[in-house]
């Protein structure tokens, strides 16, 4: 796994823990491919995709292409470059790191954590074996690709030269093969120009009006084409520092561009689905390969040039082919509307339907928390609504395509639970988030027996959602006791000292899920697998990167607080109770309303016993016990059902069910913010 140095900074700043509910191997894209690159002596072709996932495909063997998954980015990966003849591939991803990996076995050899945002675009200079990296940051990274192959996993820190000058975002960049150009574009709407062997400024270049989302620079940089959101690509002399060309083959934005070695031909693609080849000595005369099904991000061609792979906002890539008549014959004429457009006797559209397809999965679009706040109906861009239980991080049913809206409403129960996680849903993968806020995380307090995780418990043990949750996931992380907590009964292999486990006494989560530590809307500090977590080297960057409001919960096993909810019991008017003071009580918020109804019998109307339901000087109604605590609350059960026989509540005028507890009654009877209000009268 590849490490992280932590500053001062990150220690300040939030961690929260997010976990990725997947299949253990997911053989397909699921949301969109931002970037590929083709390896000709393998037959490779590397996918990055937007799933956070970059995966190789054996392009010799189509009937079953899927290779092997590199996985260690935790947001969108952007673009990757292969280099050392394709022993290497470099990524870079929205997590704002650049990662160096081992292209042939697929790991990652070390993370790269420079940049301090999303990280766009890359550029290769292969005779000099340098890459070069931009994003979000304003920041260009010019990287020794000798050097970061020699880094470690546990030695990543290299010194790096940047470009610094861009006033706004990069989106593109292009660097020629013998590394003396390097050139940006942005949404400045620029062409930024450096020599990246002296990191000097050399020019800018304005001509497009909105962002540059594609470069690309002849083999010795004198001439760059550029392509825009603006809808045009144009060629430009850098010697002459202007536009020669301005190429308008496109409706709508140009987001991917390909030319030949000569430079004699560029393919471009984008919004408008359509990819058009246009020979560049004569900006009329181009040829409409094909048309895609959704936009164009990425493509790369075939060292043979007789095809094209595409990357689109879908996951599945597609194999384009283009005949040497395509080369030879473009067609004159205007754009046309027309996908068949004839104009002198050459068809513009060329292709109706891909060679080859490497197909992708469905990416889920929309979710529904249900009210238990434990399950999560999901639907996908195939339209497939499925069922997950957040807490066992796993897909409990595939329902198919039915109405998304009728199941949420079929399975949501009158009951309330409060939110405890955030659902992010950018991978196409439904990511959790814990602790975005600690105080949510915890205050999702339920009882054992009723969501069925204890099965026929004499005790109502109270579990706490976050709590479980937590400790699953890191159930195979061991910690050194403190040397007061030997004699717990924990493991001893009498060579060093006694390790703790975690884990909860009610489930496991899949031990493929993903848990990833990274700051509250910030940088990614940490990612691996739930079974990795015993490993000796994740051990110690666990001990570095936990925060500690998760240790407390998972290594020194204290419970969160119970949360309390402030109510006033008044005799309802049609009681013939007279109106005592106003007494304001405070309960844990999972206390049923019977528990209520039995203070009221015992201690308000004084029918019942001494023995029983009230706490702290009459104020406090109790019930419930956390997991461990074995006190048993329900000894005064047949005092508890006499009083649901004698006493009925009622809020806003509605009789309350015994079993509904105060949360409950809040959120969806009492409907206000100020303090709820429970009314009493004795069943006649």
């Amino acid at each position: 796994m590849a490490t992280h140095k932590t500053g001062g900074q990150s220690a300040r700043k939030k961690v929260q823990v997010s976990m990725v509910i997947r299949d253990e191997v997911e053989r397909q894209h699921r949301a969109g491919v931002n970037s590929l690159q083709y390896d000709p002596a393998l037959h490779r072709l590397y996918s990055a995709g937007r799933d956070s996932i970059i995966r190789i495909w054996n392009c010799r063997n189509m009937k079953e292409p899927y290779t092997q998954s590199m996985e260690h980015h935790t947001d969108w990966v952007n673009d990757i470059v292969l280099c050392c003849g394709g022993k290497n591939l470099i990524s870079a991803s929205s997590d704002t790191t650049v990662k160096v990996w081992n292209a042939h076995k697929g790991f990652c050899m070390s993370t790269l954590r420079t940049h301090k945002d999303y990280v766009k675009a890359l550029a290769y200079a292969k005779d000099r074996e340098q890459v070069a990296s931009a994003g979000l940051d304003k920041s260009i990274f010019l990287w020794d690709v000798n050097t970061l192959t020699a880094l470690t996993a546990s030695n990543n820190t290299v010194t790096t030269s940047s470009l610094s000058g861009n006033r706004d975002s990069i989106y593109s960049l292009a660097m020629n093969q013998t590394g003396t150009i390097i050139v940006s574009g942005s949404t400045e709407k620029v062409l930024r120009v450096w020599d990246p062997r002296f990191c000097t400024k050399l020019m800018k270049l304005r001509g497009h009006t909105d962002n540059i989302k594609a470069l690309v620079l002849n083999r010795d940089g004198t001439q760059c084409l550029s392509a825009s959101s603006d809808g045009t690509i144009k060629l430009w002399s850098l010697g002459q520092q202007r536009c020669m060309q301005t190429y308008r083959v496109h409706k709508e934005g140009v987001w991917a561009l390909l030319a030949t070695d000569s430079f004699s031909h560029v393919i471009s693609g984008g919004r408008d689905k359509r990819i058009v080849m246009t020979e560049l000595g004569y900006a009329e005369r181009y040829t409409v390969i094909c048309e895609e099904k959704a936009p164009i991000l990425k493509m790369a061609m075939t060292p043979d040039q007789s095809s094209i792979w595409v990357a689109t906002s879908e996951s599945t890539i597609n194999n384009w082919s283009i005949s040497q008549k395509d080369w030879q014959e473009l067609g004159i004429g205007d754009y046309c509307d027309s996908a068949s457009n004839v104009s002198g006797g050459v068809n513009i559209l060329r292709n109706t339907e891909p060679t080859q397809k490497i197909l992708g999965g469905p990416a889920i679009r929309h979710y529904h928390v249900l009210n238990d706040k434990r399950h999560v109906m999901t639907k996908d861009t195939e339209e497939n609504v499925a069922l997950y239980d957040v807490l066992k991080a796993c897909k409990v049913e595939d329902l198919g395509r039915v109405d998304f809206e009728q199941e949420c409403k079929k399975r949501n129960k009158m009951v309330y639970v409060p939110n405890w996680f955030n659902v992010d849903l950018k991978t196409g993968m439904l990511t959790i988030h814990l602790g975005q806020d600690e105080n949510d995380c915890f205050s999702a307090w339920v009882s054992a027996k009723e969501t069925g995780l204890a099965e026929n418990d004499a005790v109502d043990q109270k579990v706490n959602y976050g709590n479980l949750l937590l400790q699953a996931l890191l159930e195979h992380w061991w910690r050194p006791l403190h040397a007061d907590d030997e004699n717990e009964g924990n493991s001893n292999d009498g060579n060093g000292p006694i390790h703790t486990r975690g884990g909860n006494p009610y489930f496991s989560v899949p031990s493929h899920t993903p848990v990833i530590f990274s700051e509250v809307g910030g940088r990614t500090l940490y990612r691996l697998l739930v079974r990795d977590a015993a490993g000796e080297t994740e051990g110690v960057l666990l001990n570095e990167t936990v925060p500690p409001w998760v240790v407390n919960i998972v290594v020194d096993k204290n419970l969160p607080q119970f949360i309390k909810i402030p109510f006033y019991l008044l005799p309802h008017a049609t009681s013939g109770v007279k109106s005592l003071k106003k007494d304001r009580l405070i309960a844990n918020d999972f206390i049923q309303v019977r528990k209520v109804a039995e203070h009221v019998y015992d201690k308000v109307l004084g029918a019942g016993s001494d023995s029983g339901s009230v706490a702290g000087g009459g104020n406090t109604v109790s019930g419930g016990s956390p997991a461990g605590d074995r006190t048993n609350t329900d000894s005064n059960a047949d005092n508890s059902s006499l009083a649901e026989e004698k006493v009925e509540l009622l809020c806003n005028d509605q009789v309350l069910d015994p079993s509904m507890d105060l949360r409950t009654v809040r959120h969806f009877i009492w409907k206000s913010s100020t303090d709820l209000t429970l009314h009493y009268r004795p069943v006649k």
